[in-house]
């Protein structure tokens, strides 16, 4: 939604003018089909603000030093800890490619803000950016080239990791055949597809991965593959609050999409997402994960999930509380509680570790 004046902060940047905030009621909703290329009045400034915040946040694959982590691959994991750790390289292999097409091909030519598309073409930058993290990462873990190929086509014949690709191609692809939105219900396919986007393959599917990586950490392995996480953690936080913002903004314009029919899918799509992300669980905690159990873990997806539909404004479904005392506050940086859409800080060649709000 775009602020006004008297609701900009002071310490607004230089280079927006205060008179760029009053929106022109002739111009057009954010889901009107058509590209605006104007950029001064500025209708949405939080969007140019998120393009910023953005660019702080700045790093690169090569930051990251992955030989302690060949060390522990080789000598301190054990075999239930390898196994989970082979399942979570091969989702990653592809997870972030569904999101960068998804991007490309569905989100870019429906919102018209140019402010909001700066911000998408730098999150489609940093979506590229955990692709190459994800590959440097499967060709320093797995140098037998016909397991780092398997891993690759993970999708294709693991069925844990086939079974989310099918869930993300049900609720994404429907408006693939969408060149603009001209209905109503053009409109709610968008938002199914926005909300799935953010809250269940971003929201879910990749927090979810996050935790195992950080309860490896808690045991001390892994820091490598924990030091990418941090940055992926951030960029994935940020993407998820555009999203939202993006929702929230149609809610202002066009309440009347926000139906009881459009909330139930929602609701429908998060349950299917718990489960599908409980079966990837039971996979990769299949051979006993000393210290992670598969009821803690559907405790957890469900707290998310519950988060997720909170930030939307719908009830929760499951009343979840969160068992991972490993992902409650451990570093000393301010950042993005998983769960909150306000960026905290942000900074270009930030080190340490990922601090977590105690509600995580």
């Amino acid at each position: 939604m775009a602020l006004t004046e008297h609701e900009l902060p002071e310490s607004a940047p230089a280079d927006i003018d205060l008179r760029d905030q009053q929106p022109d009621a002739a111009q057009r909703n954010i889901l009107d089909p058509g590209f605006n290329l104007t950029l001064r009045p500025m209708r949405y400034p939080v969007f140019y603000e998120m393009y910023r915040n953005a660019i702080k946040n700045t790093w690169t694959v090569d930051e990251i030093d992955f030989s302690d982590d060949l060390v522990d691959l080789q000598r301190k994991l054990l075999p239930a800890e390898k196994h989970l750790i082979s399942r979570l390289v091969a989702f990653f292999a592809t997870g972030d490619s569904i999101v960068s097409n998804n991007l490309v091909l569905n989100l870019y030519k429906h919102v018209n803000s140019p402010e909001a598309r700066m911000y998408l073409s730098r999150q489609l930058y940093e979506e590229a950016l955990h692709v190459q993290f994800y590959l440097t990462l499967l060709d320093n873990y797995i140098p037998d080239l016909a397991e780092r190929e398997a891993a690759f086509a993970a999708i294709e014949n693991i069925p844990s990791i086939r079974a989310k690709g099918e869930f993300c191609f049900k609720w994404i692809d429907s408006i693939n055949h969408l060149q603009s939105l001209e209905t109503k219900q053009d409109r709610k396919q968008f938002l199914l597809n926005l909300i799935c986007f953010a809250t269940c393959i971003e929201g879910l599917f990749f927090f979810a991965a996050f935790a195992y990586v950080y309860f490896l950490r808690s045991k001390g392995l892994l820091n490598g593959l924990a030091a990418g996480t941090n940055w992926v953690f951030r960029d994935e936080s940020a993407h998820m609050n555009f999203a939202l913002e993006v929702v929230n903004t149609v809610r202002a314009e066009e309440p009347e999409l926000f139906d009881e029919d459009l909330g139930n899918q929602i609701s429908t799509m998060i349950r299917e997402a718990v489960d599908c992300e409980y079966q990837f669980a039971e996979d990769v905690l299949s051979e006993g994960v000393a210290g992670m159990s598969l009821n803690d873990t559907r405790e957890y997806l469900q707290f998310v999930a519950d988060q997720r539909l909170a930030q939307l404004g719908l009830p929760t479904e499951f009343g979840s509380s969160n068992p991972f005392g490993f992902m409650e506050l451990q570093d000393v940086q301010e950042l993005t509680n998983f769960f909150e859409r306000t960026v905290a800080a942000y900074q270009v060649g930030v080190e340490g570790d990922v601090a977590f709000d105690e509600d995580f």
